[in-house]
């Protein structure tokens, strides 16, 4: 009986040793998070793959240099949820960017929001938007009788 307990014990500490690069990887350490920047470039690439989306796109920094940026949001079944696709950028596509960089000073970022070419604004964080309330939902103050 003692042996099948720490059997269990063992494998139970196993699991958690394994788990613990698993949240690690999700954590904003490299990130500054008190740091907020708005960019205006001109997109290079979209990469809609797991585990992580990245959106690459040149801007011009303080002191005149383009760079090109590569900011992450989350995967694919995730960003759907918020309304982005696998063709909501094209190269070419002039976007505003509003991002969380990373602490080293390289052009690396956390995506937060960016304004697309036609006006839309997609969102990467924060809870996944409510659905739309279908049309023949009631107004207040309406009554409906049954015949």
């Amino acid at each position: 009986m003692k042996a099948k307990r720490f059997g269990v014990i063992c494998a139970a500490f196993g699991l958690f040793l394994l788990s613990a690069p698993a949240l690690a990887h999700h954590g904003t350490a490299s990130f500054d998070t008190a740091k907020d920047l708005t960019l205006k470039g001109t997109v290079t690439d979209w990469i809609w793959a797991n585990p992580h989306c990245f959106l690459k796109f040149d801007a011009m920094d303080d002191t005149g240099a383009v760079r090109n940026w590569a900011v992450e949001v989350s995967n694919p079944t995730d960003m759907t949820k918020r309304g982005w696709a696998r063709l909501s950028f094209k190269v070419g596509d002039n976007v505003s960017v509003n991002l969380q960089p990373v602490k080293n000073g390289a052009p690396i970022g956390r995506l937060r929001t960016v304004n697309l070419p036609d006006g839309r604004t997609l969102s990467a964080g924060g809870p996944a938007p409510a659905p739309a309330a279908p049309a023949s939902v009631l107004q207040s103050g309406d009554s409906q009788r049954c015949s």
